[in-house]
């Protein structure tokens, strides 16, 4: 009977409730609290999908992250690849236009030289042939004057110098954007980097004509190759950012001193080798065309005309090569560019010391790269922040903060 019920407790075909009166309250339990059970169900489920979707949102936006991270650094690859294109068309044309210088000094000069010979040779009395060698020198010292005119306006070392400067600083650019590029890009770097490639494109442009930059202007100004700073992300958890009010000290000293002394000189400098160079562009021509004239009027007879073209065409080499061959053209672009150079480091320190602290760049990072760029060490620099007092007047500078150039 025990084995007989035992499996009519396990059949639910035997289960009949009516027989088992003692286990009704517990059955009936039982019964009741199945409908809560019931009810749990639902919220594990309601859960768990919960849960999943979480985890597939934030897995489709660390995604759309990676995409968008991945697109960016795209677009900063781009800029730098043709930020190396520019480096290296700018190169070439660097290298052509100083052939240009190379050429057009020796041709002018041999013109020159060849018919100041050819009048000389005409001044001598027991020449037969006088007039054809004058008509031929004539015909070449015009030919000089007018290249000398050609050349002196578009000044192929300037020219020169322009292009390599700007291969330069293409190089520069393309390496930061490259190891910006390896790092967590923003847009705000990609139009950072568009900006930098065009304000370049502006200071140096590629054609001759038209484009080209003046060459004798009214007045000299520094060279500028950046574009205008905006203001970064406000970094958070930043209180003092590397900065101290020592090292505001010091930046204002430094700026203080390139002002008055580095970014001064080199202007000053810069309309001094720009009034000689006007001055042998204006000389040179100027002679060829006398020395044109001169051997002009000595094609009728008399050979008193022959020797101021001899003299002239002389001298008009002589200023040629003092011009072109001494690239003075050269050196004012270098001078122009110089004063370039510390005025976008002045524009640096005044931005920092106008910002606010969390604004700045990182402080000590910063003091050592302007130590760089001025070749001084970091005491050295420091030692500037005593020209930030109101007692040191401007005169009373005697150093100048940059030891590179």
């Amino acid at each position: 009977m025990a084995a007989l019920q035992t499996h009519c407790l396990l059949q639910p075909s035997c289960f009949i409730p009516s027989r088992l009166p003692p286990c009704r309250g517990r059955w009936r339990a039982s019964l009741q609290s199945l409908p809560k059970l019931q009810s749990l169900i639902p919220f594990e489920e309601l859960a768990m999908l919960t849960e999943q979707s979480t985890i597939k949102r934030n897995r489709l936006v660390a995604h759309k992250e990676e995409q968008n991270n991945s697109l960016i650094t795209a677009k900063l690859l781009a800029i730098a690849e043709a930020a190396a294109d520019r480096a290296e068309m700018h190169a070439i044309i660097g290298e052509q236009r100083n052939n240009w210088n190379h050429l057009f000094l020796h041709s002018i000069n041999s013109i020159n030289l060849t018919a100041s010979l050819m009048a000389a040779i005409a001044s001598i009395p027991e020449i037969a042939a006088s007039q054809p060698l004058n008509l031929s020198s004539a015909v070449l010292f015009t030919s000089a004057a007018g290249l000398m005119l050609l050349v002196n306006k578009i000044q192929p070392s300037q020219l020169a110098e322009e292009q390599r400067n700007a291969a330069r600083l293409f190089k520069q650019l393309e390496r930061s954007i490259r190891s910006l590029g390896a790092s967590t890009p923003s847009e705000s770097d990609v139009e950072e980097a568009m900006e930098k490639v065009l304000a370049l494109q502006k200071a140096y442009p590629l054609p001759l004509l038209p484009g080209m930059l003046e060459k004798f202007p009214k007045v000299v100004e520094p060279t500028k190759w950046w574009p205008k700073q905006k203001k970064p992300q406000r970094k958070q958890g930043v209180a003092r950012n590397g900065w101290s009010s020592e090292m505001e000290k010091e930046m204002r000293g430094v700026l203080r001193v390139l002002k008055s002394k580095d970014e001064e000189q080199y202007v000053r400098l810069g309309q001094l080798v720009l009034s000689i160079n006007k001055f042998l562009s204006f000389a040179g021509p100027l002679l060829a065309g006398v020395a044109a004239v001169g051997a002009a009027s000595s094609i009728g007879g008399g050979a008193h005309g022959s020797w101021p073209a001899v003299v002239g065409g002389a001298l008009a080499a002589v200023v040629n090569t003092l011009e072109h061959g001494g690239q003075v053209g050269m050196v004012f672009e270098l001078f122009r560019n110089c004063a370039g150079f510390y005025r976008r480091l002045e524009e640096e320190i005044e931005y920092n010391l106008g910002e606010e602290e969390e604004m700045r760049e990182q402080g000590e990072v910063f003091e050592v790269k302007m130590a760089l760029e001025l070749g001084r060490s970091l005491s050295e620099l420091r030692r500037m922040g005593s020209y930030s007092s109101p007692s040191y007047e401007d005169e009373d500078i005697e150093e100048f903060a940059g030891k590179l150039f």
